[in-house]
């Protein structure tokens, strides 16, 4: 699978353009991912802060991750619109039955594929060297563009996970 998504972000947007992360608790098939394409782009177009539109992104990566991405540089974005895009992905969890809120799975590219790994798991994970120090996680905590280019497909020894593998130095 090929990996790079730098080039799908649009460049007129701030690097400290917010960004929130939604990784789905499974691969979304291709119908449902042509389906979901209608949705976000339907929800960017009416998305709005204090009656303006707000000047949005959102897209499918991977056929597993819904990104968000709104530009305030400009007009700075209200609580409410915020709130939106949770609202949004509700209602996404429900129309596609998938979990987009379950921050104890963590994914990972495991032989060239995305794969979900419990957080209970980890430490078990690098001994049976299923993940290793150097897999790339996605770090779904980044908040703005800047982090998401930059930050957001890290290997482990790289992330906030590094402090919670007991046996990182022994991989």
């Amino acid at each position: 699978m090929n990996f790079d998504y730098q080039h799908l972000i649009p460049e007129d947007f701030s690097p400290d353009a917010k960004v929130w992360v939604y990784q789905s608790s499974r691969l979304l098939t291709m119908s449902e991912a042509l389906q979901l394409e209608e949705l976000l782009n339907t929800f960017v177009e009416n998305w709005e802060s204090h009656g303006a539109a707000v000047k949005g992104y959102a897209n499918l990566l991977f056929g597993q991750f819904i990104v968000f991405m709104a530009d305030d540089t400009n007009a700075r974005i209200c609580g409410k619109a915020i709130d939106s895009v949770a609202r949004f992905a509700k209602e996404i969890e429900q129309a596609f039955s998938i979990n987009l809120l379950d921050r104890q799975s963590l994914a990972f590219v495991v032989k060239d594929k995305v794969q979900l790994l419990p957080l209970a798991q980890l430490n078990y994970s690098i001994e049976n060297n299923f993940i290793n120090h150097d897999t790339i996680y996605f770090n779904n905590l980044v908040v703005d563009k800047r982090a998401f280019l930059c930050n957001w497909m890290i290997p482990i020894k790289e992330s906030w996970l590094a402090s919670r593998i007991i046996s990182l130095h022994t991989v």
